[in-house]
């Protein structure tokens, strides 16, 4: 893997905590005449990367480390199976009624409608149920797979898709989430789902405990 290369302030930055570290970032701020919101992303970068390390309340020191991986390597790396959670499903016989109890139980905003072998037929959205109870009273008696979306209008990923892809498909189609497919050999096997939620909080490990 190739060294990253740093630029001219993060080089300064490094050249002062060498020197006087632990340094706050207020500290490296007034060294630079800067403001601390100006170099913040250069010491998260610089602090992800492994040239720096933190300590909350006493500063920034210099590692010793070596350049492992950059802050964009690091998120290429970051898999679906990874940050998966547990899918929210019902099957496809299932009445509207019940998948609207569910989805609120169960706090979500899309459901994976599967069959008897837990395969992926559809894909039920707050919308869906919504559009479905307005002014009817048998919700009871409308079975989910009537209103689902179907294939090939269904867009899932595969647990070693990067999170990256996936947030690039939920931005393409305008959704929340994805169902994650397994690796069965007959249908496609609902073994987790992946969000919006799931991917911003995966994105947030890259600076958690580096910010002063």
């Amino acid at each position: 893997m190739t060294q990253m290369e740093l630029n001219k302030r993060q080089t300064e930055i490094l050249e002062i905590v060498k020197a006087d570290g632990p340094i706050t970032g207020e500290h490296i701020a007034e060294r630079l005449n800067l403001t601390r919101a100006t170099i913040r992303p250069d010491l998260a970068i610089l602090t992800m990367a492994g040239y720096l390390d933190a300590r909350p309340r006493v500063g920034y020191f210099y590692s010793g480390k070596k350049q492992v991986h950059s802050v964009g390597d690091e998120m290429i790396g970051m898999q679906v199976g990874d940050f998966q959670s547990t899918p929210a499903v019902v099957t496809e016989h299932s009445s509207v009624y019940d998948a609207i109890c569910q989805m609120f139980l169960q706090d979500v905003g899309t459901l994976f409608v599967v069959d008897e072998k837990a395969c992926l037929t559809g894909v039920l959205s707050r919308k869906d149920l919504l559009r479905t109870s307005i002014g009817n009273t048998e919700l009871e008696k409308i079975p989910v797979h009537v209103i689902m979306t179907r294939m090939p209008n269904i867009v899932y990923c595969h647990k070693k898709d990067t999170l990256l892809s996936a947030a690039r498909k939920m931005i393409d189609k305008q959704i929340d989430s994805l169902p994650v497919i397994g690796t069965a050999t007959e249908g496609l096997e609902v073994v987790g789902r992946i969000t919006k939620t799931n991917i911003t909080a995966a994105f947030l490990t890259l600076a958690q405990d580096h910010e002063l």
